[in-house]
């Protein structure tokens, strides 16, 4: 029910948890102080000898119990929000640089819809497991055993009784968990599935409806969408039925001690004011527990999440390497690809690119243009044979230098919504008005975007607002403001 692992990850949230522990023992004390105050008034009350005294004593214990809980109830919640406050920032900086080290070949390994997923929603999860679930795991167990000791002295067999049946409920939840774990699983895997449809589909939207192939995807997603929501509710009446079960054990527990209260009191053995101590106090020996129980159906699904996102931290990188691109010819000989096992793209292909010269790749659709492309840019990295930039073979060259001396534009390059100078300076923050227009110049959009609103021009999501040459060819002047003198381009 510990993910050691997590915590360890987030060790700073560790005082702040402690701290909500202690705030929530202080509440529970002052409740304590409150009955006792009520029971001794009460008690006053049927034996009439109640006084002015002991009412003002009791409205003031009551007052300050007040006062008390507002403020552990208040520094409570603000300590629960800065155990889990830094949890999505360091997570998701994680990620983030996890996908920075698997670098460009990065979709190899993972596909761009789960890191998404997992890096919000599977994030959010985890923020409630922090704030809300650790903290009360330790209370649930903190909380039973400060109002034995204190109702011991009342009545040791009703505090015995109420102790013995605590246990009930984390068994409970232990059965639940081998349940839930792989439940849970499934439930991942399916989101994540459905995530990765939906995103490619919205991608190709334009091609499906050209090829009217729009409906039979429809009908594709409502089949996997369907499958959602049957593990949606497989999970959903499994976290019900546990409820139940914990509800039933919670109250069952209180009431037996309740009913043995009462029967010493019966027999004489414990007075007025000790057996309400016993009645009003008993069902706080499981309402904790009770309470832990409804955030455990959501640290289960936290910790499964957190599985996915040690599953993506925990791909392997690539050694880093230590050779600079040098400048010459790109020579690729007896190259093999293959993106899977079933068919080679790439067969003992030999190729020279000559450096300052300018080569074409001509072919059939799937001959492999763009897998050759992909492999000069480090985004293919499992290939056979060689390829070598001068004397340096290209799987030896740091991929960082190796992105500054070999530019990729694609069919569809990706421009953020924006100016052209927004765009153009992510090449070159430092960049100013005349070297903008120098590479505008040199990609032929100069006198285009001066047409418009000069380097201000607005751009909107993905440069819609462009045709697809211009998306090119400002694509490749952003690369080309990194460096005005490029080796490959």
């Amino acid at each position: 029910m510990i993910k050691t692992r997590l915590v360890g990850l987030l060790s700073h949230a560790k005082k702040y948890i402690v701290y909500t522990i202690l705030w929530q023992w202080a509440a529970l004390l002052s409740q304590v102080l409150a009955v006792f105050s009520i029971a001794d008034l009460l008690e006053k009350v049927v034996y009439q000898n109640v006084t002015t005294a002991v009412v003002e004593r009791t409205v003031i214990a009551l007052i300050l119990v007040v006062i008390i809980r507002f403020i552990c109830e208040r520094m409570g919640a603000r300590s629960s929000y800065l155990a889990c406050v830094d949890v999505k920032r360091i997570l998701r900086e994680k990620i983030y640089e996890k996908m920075l080290k698997l670098g460009a070949s990065y979709n190899e390994q993972v596909s761009s819809s789960e890191v998404v997923q997992v890096s919000t929603e599977g994030v959010e999860q985890l923020e409630t497991y922090f704030g809300k679930y650790l903290p009360q795991l330790f209370y649930s167990l903190i909380a039973p055993l400060t109002l034995f000791v204190i109702l011991s002295r009342v009545s040791l067999k009703a505090s015995v009784i109420l102790l013995i049946c605590v246990p009930l409920i984390p068994i409970s939840i232990v059965a639940v968990q081998k349940i839930a774990k792989k439940l849970l699983d499934k439930y991942w895997s399916i989101y994540t599935g459905l995530g990765d449809s939906f995103l490619e589909n919205l991608q190709g939207l334009t091609t499906l409806k050209i090829y009217q192939a729009d409906q039979q995807k429809a009908d594709e997603m409502d089949m996997e969408s369907q499958n959602f929501r049957r593990i949606t509710m497989k999970v959903l009446t499994m976290q019900l039925n546990s409820t139940s079960v914990m509800d039933i054990v919670a109250y069952g527990g209180a009431a037996i001690g309740m009913a043995v209260a009462v029967s010493e009191f019966l027999k004489g053995n414990i007075s007025i004011s000790g057996t309400l101590c016993i009645v009003l106090l008993a069902s706080e020996f499981f309402l904790p527990l009770r309470l832990l129980g409804s955030f455990f159906h959501i640290a289960m699904n936290g910790m499964a999440a957190g599985q996915k996102i040690f599953r993506l931290l925990d791909l392997p990188e690539a050694e880093e390497k230590k050779a600079d691109c040098p400048k010459g010819d790109i020579v690729c000989r007896d190259l093999h690809f293959s993106y899977d096992n079933d068919r080679e793209i790439l067969s003992g292909v030999n190729m020279t690119f000559k450096r300052g010269a300018f080569t074409a790749i001509v072919g059939e659709s799937g001959c492999g243009k763009s897998t050759i492309s992909a492999i000069l840019t480090g985004r293919n990295k499992g290939y056979g044979g060689s390829v070598s930039v001068g004397e340096t073979e290209l799987s030896e060259i740091r991929e960082a230098d190796l992105m500054e001396n070999i530019t990729y534009i694609s069919h569809q390059s990706y421009l953020f919504k924006g100016t052209v100078r927004d765009n153009l300076l992510m090449g070159k923050p430092d960049a100013s008005d005349s070297e903008l227009w120098e590479v505008l110049e040199r990609v032929n959009l100069a006198d285009f975007v001066r047409n418009e609103k000069g380097l201000d021009t607005g751009l909107s999501e993905k440069a819609s607002n462009l045709s697809g040459g211009q998306c090119q060819r400002l694509a490749l002047a952003d690369r080309k403001s990194t460096r005005l003198n490029s080796s490959h381009t």
